[in-house]
């Protein structure tokens, strides 16, 4: 497959302080890859590098090989969206919060959304199952709502790669598996190209085509879930023991904690 994401030799991050260096791998179209590993290692780091939020220091990074630096900020809206932690919260209805996404799309006298607009958005309110809270205001919606309809606007500026940043973190059960479900489900129907920042290794491997570990601002591992979420190479990253199996339907790894309570029987034993 091609290379639809490439960063070579990357290193970003902040001045005397976290930095990132020696980062290189490819994401293919239509990959649905993730990136993991522990707190501090670089994760939401390498997402504000490759969008330009942070200062680049080395290296490339470029889409369908064109180079990100030397896009504009409306060049690159329209061709990357992402979709933080924690989504904003404004006092003005979901719909008109949908369709800031199309933005990136107005010509310098435009005031108005046109109907094309409009069209846009409630496609991806509807695919998102979010129309029906078109009315409501943002501040009234739950967490799951929120990520959805967050979701439905970065679906509203027609990106190419959508970066996601931990979106099922403060979730229950129920709209983790909803949220990343319908991200799997985008990324199967209009072949959407997909890098998503997640700790739970469940989810990940579950869900993503490939994963990135990172340890302390490099990448430690590149590879698909079988070969990243070994136990050994979870152990050696999070310095914590675990158990790896294989889910019984879907065939992809599982991973199982083992408490310290556990862990003195065993030693005893």
């Amino acid at each position: 497959m091609k290379d639809f994401l490439l960063l070579n030799d990357f290193s970003c991050g902040y001045k005397n302080s976290f930095k990132l260096s020696d980062i290189s791998f490819s994401v293919p179209k239509g990959d649905f890859a993730g990136i993991v590993g522990p707190n501090g290692s670089g994760k939401t780091t390498l997402l504000k590098g490759i969008t330009g939020e942070l200062k680049l220091f080395r290296g490339a990074v470029s889409l369908n090989t064109l180079n990100l630096s030397a896009m504009s900020l409306v060049e690159k809206a329209r061709n990357i969206a992402v979709v933080s932690q924690f989504s904003e919260v404004a006092d003005i209805p979901v719909e008109d919060y949908v369709l800031m996404g199309r933005l990136p799309y107005r010509t310098m006298w435009q005031f108005f959304e046109t109907q094309n607009d409009l069209n846009v958005a409630e496609r991806y309110m509807k695919l998102t199952n979010t129309f029906h809270l078109r009315h409501k205001l943002m501040t009234q919606l739950s967490g799951g709502e929120l990520q959805l309809v967050s979701i439905a606007r970065a679906l509203t500026q027609e990106p190419k790669l959508l970066l996601l940043d931990e979106p099922t973190s403060h979730l229950d059960i129920t709209h983790q598996v909803q949220i990343l479900n319908l991200i799997q489900q985008l990324n199967i129907e209009l072949n959407l190209t997909v890098l998503m920042v997640i700790h739970d290794l469940n989810l990940a491997g579950e869900y993503c085509d490939h994963l990135i570990m990172m340890k302390a601002g490099k990448v430690y591992l590149k590879g698909d879930p079988h070969e990243v979420l070994d136990y050994d190479h979870i152990e050696k990253v999070y310095n914590t023991v675990v158990i790896t199996q294989k889910n019984p339907l879907s065939g992809k790894p599982v991973i199982f904690l083992v408490s310290g309570k556990v862990l003195s029987k065993r030693k005893n034993v």
